[in-house]
This record gives C-alpha cells, sequence and structure tokens, in this order.
C-alpha cells in the first residue's frame, strides 16, 4: 500500500507550505520524506517513523528545512535508528561540502587542468586541443560557478542534483547572453551594419553578399551560445546574384551587340558567380571560429525560390556541399543545410523544381544533409513556414503591431531540461504519484526560465553592437533603450526541454511499449500537459514559451548517470548508459523508417518549440530512390527529418561506407585506420554533424547505434 494511501486513511494532515533552505516557499510533499526514508531501509518501522514526523510537522501550516531536519533526526531517534540518524546527518554534510565543491571555480579548474572527460568532450564539436578552445572552456569553468551562486540557490540544488538541467552555464547567467536565433540578414545586408570599425554598405555583389554574410555569423556566434539560421537563403541572396547578372550584362554590351547572347553570356557567368560565391561561404563558415572556440553552428535554409536565379543559387549549394571540402573532398561539417519540400514546387516529378529535390535526394545520401522541412505540416505545427534556430529550434508564428509576420531577427533566450525518467523512478509506478511530482517539477522548471529571461533582460544594447545595434535582432536599438523590446509580447521564445519518453514508458509499460495504445496515450499526455504548462506561463508573463525536444547528447549521459547513482542499473532504464532523447523510438530496435516516424508524428504536436525526426539507413549512394520514397511518404505526418547514413571515407586504402565501431572508437574495417589525418569519419550528433575521430563522443550510444544501421532499413529500399 502506498504511503499517500495509508496518510489519507488515517486523516494526518501534512503542512501546507515548506520553505526551503534558499528561501523559496513551495508546497510540502510527503513522497520526498518518503525516497528520504526508503533509503534507509527501516524495515516494518517506516510507516510509523513517518507518522510521528508528519504528526511534528502538522502542528505548523509553515514548515521550513531546518524543522523537518529536526523532525526527521529526533524521531530516528526515538524509535532507536541512531545509525540511521548519524548516517542522515553525514548525508546532509556531505551534500553541504558537495555544494560548495560545485560552486568552486579553483575546483573546477584543476578538473579542467587534469583533462577531466565530462568538461574537455562537453561538447562533441569543440576541440579542446587548441588553444582558442582551452581560453573557453577556462572561461566556462569559472561561469559556471559563478552562474550556480548568482540563481537562486534551489534552482541550482535542483540542477546538480539532476532534477532539471540548466542549460549553456558556461555563458549564462554570468552573462546576460541569449541562446540561439535567426539571423536579420535581409535587414542587415539591404541597410547595411557595423562590425569593429568597420561602417559595411550593402553589398553589389553575390561574392561580397556571401563574405558579408560570413562575417555577420561569425560576430553573432561570438555574441550568443547557441545556433543561428539563415531563412530561405536562396530568396534572401536573388538580388544580389541579379546585381552581378547587370553587371555582365553591361559589362559585355561593347563586344556582344545581340542581347539574345548577351544576355546567354551573362546568366552563363552569374550561374558561375553564384557557385563561386556558395563555394566561398561554405569554406569561410568551416574555416571560422568563434569566441567559443568552435566552428559557429550555423544553418542554413532553402528551396521555396522559384526565378532562375533562386533555382541556380538552390542548384548550387548542393553542388558544392556534393563536391566536398579541400583536396580529398571531405565532407563538410558546417553550415547544416535545411531543404524545404512543398506540395506543387518540388515534391512530385513534374513539379518545377522537381530537379532541384533529386539533387537534394543524391546530397543527402552522399553528404547527409540536407535535413527537409514540410512546409505544410511545419505551417501546421508551429503556426508559421520558417527553417529552424540552430538544429532544432522553432519560433512560433508571430505578428508585429502592424500585423505583418516576422520570423528573421527573433530569437530564443534559453532552455531548461527537466530528467522525466526521474519523476517515473521516483513515483514508483504510482501514476497519481508521477503527476504530483510533475507537477513540482513543472513549477520549478517555471522558476528557472522566468529566471533566465529575467536575467537576460538585464544586457544592454552596447553588451552586443550586432545583436542589438546593428540589425541581426531586427529592430536598431540605440544606446539606453532596453533589449526587452525584442523579447516581450511573445517575440522572443524561451523553451521548457524534456528527456526520455521511452524510459518513462518503459518504467510503467515495459521496454516493447512502442506497440501499446495505453502506453502511447500516456506518454502523449505527458507532452500534451508540458505544453499546456507552456502556454499558462506565456499568458501570465508575455513571453513565448515553449515546448522543446532538447537535442543535448552529453545531457542523455548526464541524467542517465545521476539516476544510476540515485536507483542503481535498471535494465532497460538506466543499465544502458544513456537516456532517449526527447520523443524518439528506441536506438536499440529496428523499426523501419515508416514504423518509426509512425512512433514519432503525434509528438511534435505539442512540442512545436523544437523537434526532428531521424532515420538509419545503410549505404543508399546506389539507391537514392529510397530516401526519396521515405521523403514522400512522411510529407504529410511530419515536419521535420534528418538522415542518417554512412558515408566514412578512408583516404588510406579507398573504403567507403561505415566504420567499424570498436573500444577505442570508429575505425576504417578494411585497414583499421582511425587517423583523422587520413579519413573521414561523420556522425550526427544532436541536430548537427561532427567528427568522432578528432572530437571524441560523450558515450558509446553513437557506436551502437553504427553496428546496428545495416538491419534498419527493410522497407523503403524494396519500393523502388
Amino acid at each position: 500500500m502506498a504511503m499517500t494511501q495509508i496518510m489519507n486513511e488515517k486523516k494526518l494532515k501534512t503542512p501546507a507550505v515548506f520553505i526551503k533552505r534558499g528561501g523559496n516557499k513551495v508546497t510540502f510533499r510527503l513522497y520526498k520524506l518518503q525516497l528520504i526514508l526508503k533509503k534507509m531501509a527501516l524495515g516494518k518501522k517506516a510507516n510509523k517513523i513517518t507518522e510521528t514526523i508528519i504528526k511534528m510537522l502538522q502542528e505548523k501550516d509553515t514548515v521550513n528545512a531546518q524543522d523537518v531536519h529536526r523532525a526527521v533526526i529526533v524521531t530516528l531517534n526515538q524509535f532507536g535508528c541512531n545509525k540511521e540518524a548519524i548516517k542522515y546527518l553525514q548525508i546532509y554534510k556531505e551534500n553541504e561540502k558537495k555544494w560548495e565543491k560545485d560552486t568552486d571555480p579553483e575546483e573546477r579548474l584543476n578538473r579542467l587542468q587534469t583533462k577531466d572527460p565530462s568538461l574537455v568532450h562537453e561538447n562533441a564539436n569543440k576541440d579542446s586541443n587548441v588553444f582558442n578552445t582551452q581560453r573557453d572552456l577556462t572561461a566556462g569553468a569559472v561561469g559556471k560557478t559563478l552562474g550556480l551562486r548568482m540563481m537562486p540557490e534551489y534552482i541550482a540544488k535542483a540542477h546538480l542534483r539532476g532534477d532539471i538541467h540548466y542549460h549553456d552555464l558556461d555563458y549564462t547567467p554570468w552573462s546576460p547572453m541569449t541562446n540561439c536565433c535567426l539571423i536579420d540578414f535581409k535587414e542587415m545586408l539591404t541597410n547595411g551594419f557595423k562590425i569593429g570599425n568597420a561602417e559595411v554598405e550593402s553589398p553589389h555583389s553575390i561574392q561580397t553578399a556571401t563574405a558579408q554574410m560570413a562575417q555577420i555569423i561569425a560576430n553573432v556566434a561570438s555574441s550568443q551560445y547557441g545556433g543561428c539560421s539563415a531563412d530561405r537563403v536562396d530568396e534572401l541572396l536573388a538580388p544580389f546574384a541579379l546585381r552581378n547578372y547587370h553587371k555582365h550584362m553591361a559589362a559585355s554590351a561593347e563586344y556582344i551587340p545581340d542581347e539574345k547572347k548577351r544576355a546567354e553570356f551573362s546568366k552563363k557567368r552569374t550561374k558561375k558567380d553564384i557557385y563561386d560565391a556558395m563555394q566561398g561561404l561554405e569554406y569561410e563558415i568551416n574555416t571560422l571560429f568563434s569566441s567559443q572556440g568552435q566552428t559557429p553552428f550555423t544553418t542554413l535554409g532553402f528551396g521555396l525560390g522559384t526565378s532562375w536565379i533562386e533555382r541556380e543559387i538552390q542548384k548550387a549549394i548542393l553542388r558544392v556541399r556534393i563536391a566536398g571540402l579541400g583536396a580529398e573532398k571531405r565532407t563538410a561539417i558546417f553550415p547544416k543545410l535545411v531543404f524545404t519540400l512543398k506540395k506543387d514546387l518540388n515534391l512530385k516529378f513534374g513539379d518545377p523544381n522537381y530537379d532541384i529535390k533529386e539533387l537534394a535526394v543524391e546530397c543527402a545520401t552522399k553528404r547527409m544533409y540536407p535535413d527537409v522541412l514540410m512546409y505544410d505540416k511545419i505551417k501546421k505545427i508551429t503556426g508559421s513556414f520558417k527553417v529552424p534556430m540552430g538544429c532544432r529550434s522553432f519560433l512560433q508564428g508571430w505578428k508585429d503591431k502592424n500585423g505583418n509576420e516576422v520570423n528573421s531577427g527573433r530569437m530564443n533566450l534559453g532552455v531548461v531540461t527537466v530528467n522525466l525518467p526521474r519523476i517515473a523512478l521516483e513515483s514508483g509506478k504510482d501514476k497519481q504519484l508521477f503527476w504530483e511530482i510533475f507537477e513540482e517539477k513543472m513549477d520549478l522548471c517555471k522558476k528557472a526560465l522566468v529566471f533566465k529571461v529575467e536575467r537576460v533582460k538585464q544586457a544592454t544594447p552596447e553588451n552586443a553592437p550586432i545583436l542589438y545595434r546593428y540589425g541581426a535582432f531586427g529592430k536598431r536599438l540605440k544606446p539606453g533603450d532596453s533589449v526587452d523590446e525584442l523579447f516581450r509580447h511573445r517575440r522572443a521564445t524561451v523553451s521548457l526541454g524534456y528527456i526520455g519518453l521511452y524510459e518513462v514508458g518503459t518504467v510503467f509499460y515495459g521496454p516493447e511499449w512502442e506497440a501499446s495504445e495505453e502506453a502511447h496515450d500516456f506518454t502523449l499526455e505527458i507532452v500534451k500537459r508540458m505544453k499546456e504548462k507552456c502556454v499558462e506561463w506565456s499568458d501570465d508573463y508575455d513571453y513565448h514559451f515553449s515546448l522543446y525536444s532538447t537535442p543535448s547528447e552529453s545531457l542523455t549521459d548526464r541524467f542517465c548517470v545521476l539516476d544510476t547513482a540515485r536507483f542503481g542499473n535498471i535494465k532497460d532504464i538506466t543499465a544502458k548508459d544513456y537516456y532517449t532523447n526527447s520523443f524518439h523510438y528506441d536506438v536499440r530496435k529496428h523499426p523501419s523508417p515508416f514504423e518509426k516516424l509512425n512512433f514519432e508524428k503525434d509528438y511534435p504536436k505539442y512540442a512545436s518549440g523544437g523537434f526532428i525526426h531521424y532515420c538509419e539507413y545503410p549505404n543508399l549512394k546506389q539507391n537514392p530512390k529510397a530516401l526519396e520514397t521515405v521523403w514522400d511518404w512522411a510529407y504529410d505526418k511530419v515536419g521535420y527529418l534528418g538522415t542518417n547514413t554512412p558515408i566514412d571515407h578512408c583516404f588510406k586504402c579507398g573504403f567507403e561506407g561505415e566504420f567499424k565501431a570498436t573500444a577505442r572508437g570508429f575505425e576504417c574495417p578494411t585497414c583499421g585506420n582511425h587517423d583523422p589525418k587520413t579519413c573521414d569519419c561523420v556522425k550526427r550528433t544532436c541536430g548537427y554533424l561532427g567528427n568522432p575521430l578528432q572530437r571524441p563522443m560523450v558515450h558509446g550510444r553513437h557506436v551502437e547505434i553504427a553496428s546496428r544501421r545495416k538491419n534498419l532499413f527493410n522497407g523503403a529500399n524494396k519500393n523502388e
């Protein structure tokens, strides 16, 4: 019989309010006392001890941490549990010491100096061997400890315990930075901008426009901590390519009097200019380093343009990516490419841009990108069409005071992720208790997110001129203006993240719950209730709280490690050493792409603030129609779809395909080569690509996925 039921039957009143050590007032939660006592293995005494503690506390409507602490010690001694009382005191003291240690900059710097893997490999796209990354890691180590001290203690301790994860502590709240954004390139390229000492005017060619884009990206990435995106880049750059065309027409008039021939010549030269410009942009982005010691996390969205110039830009983006980088033709890690599919434009044979879709399919089989957005589904889920900010964070449809739809120039203010598997494990399979704990954690997340918003509002336009004064965030502020002008009235988003729906389903329904309608409805209800909380908070605070399907690879590891220490190795939950990202299908299983997408398709309706679906395939270079089949089938079912397929290449022996997963990492299955100088090994990390030979993975999940990939695709390749 559950302890809550015993208490109800005995009609014992619990205090209404509990004041934490940091002063935060919350509802008194009986389950927390139960969990403390359960760890002590008190046997038959447990119920009586709990009742006695409650009786001691029920004299007050409001109790604080010291009251509960005292009642536990007194009652344990009263029942002869002296060893348990001493142990309880020891644990309390150890927790206080741990808090001091976790918020000590010197302690964290020492860990960094000794190359603690959890620090130096926390980000799979940062090479901790290079000086500029080391400098960022050093600053982050200090910033993280100071940030924990800045925020309310109960939020900081919840983060350290693993109840929640306060994202990007390296940078915030120590610095009032924003997260990811859609850069307003159109405003900046049209009206000019300033970087450092240079006043930059509107470009007169597409080559200059892409060079300016690279500079903007570098500066934006150094002024925030998340990814940055360029929306509809084919349409954005078309006016500047048109200037190239007009220049060629004017310059060739003296030599080619025939206007038709002159137009053909100018068009040919402009196409070459477009290709060179897009190639230059790709090389520039991949050679950039932001102040964070990494290549800027950049996303380019394209695919909706219909003019000959817009079509040519789309084709150039894809052909440049297919061609590869350098003499060895390596796969470019950045920018992430996102191609839009749209009915009557490029979806079916006979559509005017179908040939570009075919090129996009070829590119995805050879370089993994582009991912694809389904135009109609994205509009339905998010309220308007736009590319994600960074890898998967979506803005919601928003109009300014004049009724104009605005996407570019908007941003996200940060993410706090809740540990859903822990709630399930703490509930002991009691759904009533699950929802009680859920409510508590939602309140905690709300307060953490509100703190994020309040901290970011403390920035000034002078802190990040490229963002606030020179157009990256759209409206240009003056010195002394409030940056909140760009955040409030739901112009910006702030996101509630979540991890581990698969593990929650496993706690309540076992590891094969994917086929259970009841389990599906329960996990969907969790996402739905989180969405309802976000709507409620948005109404209360007038910022757009969005539900975000967290992509963090290191966090799937971190939460699981902390829960293993608390609950032990639990088969199919903690024992596999990682939690499953967001709503994704269990990566250990072998569904067809159709089965996987059919299982996942209902969740983004509620998690509209961030989502992506992936499918695993074998080598598809010789069978691009198989991938196209999945894209077509998925068009009206999911909004955002990524391709995972083996594209590894060994330059020693010439092998192409899937590198072998071994204890020391990935290596060529033919010759055993694993030297990043002589092989190209590319895997997806979160929503981006990464090279695990150069920057080790946080854990072995990608090794496991790689070893299973060849068995996963058992449907679409048979349809063509």
